[in-house]
């Protein structure tokens, strides 16, 4: 059996976590405010993916080295990247549709969707408490989202739950295609395939911005990219299980940054159904590690 973690890189691995939970709330910031500065979304994407690459070649780099670049699984990496980008589109999608507070909150039903995939396509048994933690988890959806009141935007709300669904989508990709490639290998795929198409949806709406927009679509990808690793990093030096509960600090600084930017704070309904959704997915991280599966989780943005 490998020997247990040590408890200095448990410690390591939350604050990762943490930091990585910060970046990802700045990154949605960041969009938001691009878009209303006139930057459309396959700019956004476009630079998003693009400004990754030197920063994620880079920590490979220092790390285990630019061979693990090598792949045979380049079918499966095509895959997660289509699957990857489309939610991406809902992502960010969302967070340019809804205020960021209740952005951040539907993508905590990422882990529900992730439970309801995994027993229909990975057939995994799954007990009745962990289908009471997916019915709490939509329950709170129901209590934010307030469907036939009109005080939520519905569009906004389907937006946000695709992209939670697509987030999912990846967790399963990435358990799987994880029996074969490290995680260095797939994140550099991923961005490495998703820019050329990106580029071409670029060129057809180009757009002129001021230097502020430029130097803010450029730090949407530098953020991005190094969010993107300290999440990986995070789960590398300690269980998922462990560091998972941090992901739900994004709202803090998603609330934060949506006051503080836009003005924004989180309706009464989102202060009774986030709770329920945390709840869920607390529940379903304690179950999972219960039964000693520490599985990857979805990625935000």
């Amino acid at each position: 059996m490998p020997p247990p973690r040590r408890p200095h890189r448990a410690f390591l691995g939350l604050g990762l976590r943490l930091i990585a939970m910060v970046l990802v709330s700045t990154l949605g910031a960041m969009v938001k405010l691009a878009e209303t500065r006139g930057a459309s979304l396959p700019e956004i994407m476009f630079f998003r993916q693009t400004f990754a690459v030197p920063v994620v070649l880079l920590w490979i780099a220092a790390g285990p080295g630019l061979q693990v670049i090598a792949t045979r699984r380049i079918g499966a990496h095509l895959g997660r990247t289509v699957v990857g980008v489309t939610g991406m589109v809902f992502t960010f999608s969302a967070v340019i549709l809804l205020p960021l507070a209740e952005a951040t909150t539907l993508q905590f039903t990422a882990p529900i969707f992730a439970t309801v995939l995994g027993a229909l396509v990975l057939h995994e048994r799954t007990g009745i408490h962990r289908w009471s933690a997916v019915l709490l988890g939509f329950v709170g959806v129901l209590v934010i989202a307030q469907p036939g009141s009109g005080t939520f935007p519905a569009l906004g709300t389907a937006v946000g739950l695709t992209a939670a669904l697509f987030s999912a989508t990846v967790a399963i990709l990435l358990r799987q295609i994880g029996r074969t490639e490290s995680a260095s290998t797939t994140v550099f795929w991923f961005s490495a395939l998703s820019v050329p198409p990106l580029a071409i949806a670029y060129v057809t709406h180009l757009r002129a911005h001021d230097v502020a927009t430029w130097a803010l679509l450029v730090g949407i990808g530098l953020v991005g990219g190094v969010g993107q690793l300290a999440l990986t990093a995070s789960v590398r030096v300690a269980p998922v299980s462990t560091v998972i509960p941090m992901d739900y600090s994004s709202l803090i600084w998603g609330t934060l940054w949506g006051y503080l930017l836009f003005g924004a704070l989180p309706a009464a309904a989102t202060w009774a159904g986030a709770p329920l959704i945390i709840a869920s997915g607390l529940y379903t991280v304690y179950r999972e590690h219960k039964l000693g599966r520490d599985k990857p989780r979805p990625e935000p943005l």
